[in-house]
């Protein structure tokens, strides 16, 4: 019943087995060599077995990411307790995190420098912006607590950066920075700047935020043009001011689309878990997106 309903997932039947057919021995291997890591004095294999399988793991890690269930109403619903809830998503959410973008049955994005490599191979345009996810906020007297507060929105969040195609699909999720740091800043940290200076001729669009970008990169980070008059502005200059905005606001809009596909998964609208996790969540809901998005371009039988 789960695997048929999307709107329990947010995935396809043909992209859960696909999920399943490529996350299922990576997960396998994994827990045997677990099992293996430590002294033992039973065989590998022996003793009681998985209440709760490979494909309902999975499962509960992509209703847990899509409607932000808590994790005792997963194990009430599964018939198991909620520490086995706990384990299975903190055992699959890594796994799903580090399969990356997919763009095509047999490119899969999972670095920044894959994604301009992309962008510039087939002459496309990409689009950034940062956003943002509130979190509880650290516990008084935590070092830099005061990080986590957002300059924009003056509460707890973590931030991270999206990188879309001119279709609005997403291409790549950078891991969570906290709230203050400036959307420029996150850009500069991830090698954007190098990476544009260095490799193939791209075109980033970019909001406000990225001003300063574009003389660093050559002119490849496109952002609106700086208001040169805020007083005494000559005749039209106004009304052109006002044109080259907007028509640089409905070409980047996509990424604002992106965002909010991500941000329909509850588990980002609002964090109640572990800020350490959030990196991975936000991956991990970045990659079965991107893979939706792209079997929803490509008829059944070419993938």
């Amino acid at each position: 019943m789960i695997i048929r309903n999307h709107r329990l997932t947010g995935l396809s039947t043909d992209v859960i087995a696909e999920l399943i057919a490529e996350v299922g021995p990576l997960w396998h291997e994994r827990h045997l060599d677990r099992l293996a890591s430590r002294p033992r004095k039973r065989a590998v294999g022996a003793g009681a077995k998985y209440r709760l399988v490979f494909v309902d793991r999975l499962l509960v890690t992509l209703v847990h990411l899509r409607h932000g269930s808590t994790h005792d109403v997963l194990a009430c619903w599964f018939g198991v307790d909620r520490s086995t809830i706990t384990r299975a998503i903190g055992e699959m959410r890594p796994l799903l995190a580090e399969r990356g973008c997919t763009v095509s049955p047999r490119v899969r994005l999972r670095t920044l420098a894959e994604v301009v490599e992309h962008l510039g191979a087939g002459g496309k345009t990409g689009i950034i912006d940062g956003t943002e996810i509130r979190v509880r906020r650290p516990a008084a007297g935590r070092k830099d607590r005061d990080r986590f507060i957002s300059g924009k929105n003056k509460q707890n969040a973590v931030k991270f950066m999206v990188v879309t195609d001119g279709e609005g699909r997403v291409l790549w999720c950078r891991p969570t920075e906290p709230g203050s740091c400036a959307d420029i800043t996150h850009a500069r940290q991830s090698g954007l700047v190098k990476l544009l200076v260095d490799g193939p001729a791209v075109e980033i669009l970019a909001d406000v935020g990225y001003q300063g970008l574009a003389a660093r990169t050559g002119g490849r980070v496109v952002t609106p043009q700086h208001r040169k008059f805020k007083k005494n502005a000559p005749d039209g200059y106004e009304e052109m001011y006002e044109r080259q905005r907007k028509e640089h606001s409905s070409l980047r809009i996509r990424v604002e689309h992106g965002i909010a596909h991500i941000k329909n998964w509850r588990s980002l609208t609002r964090h109640r878990g572990r800020r350490e996790h959030m990196s991975d969540t936000v991956q991990a809901v970045a990659g079965p997106l991107s893979h939706r998005q792209t079997a929803d371009l490509i008829p059944a039988q070419q993938r």
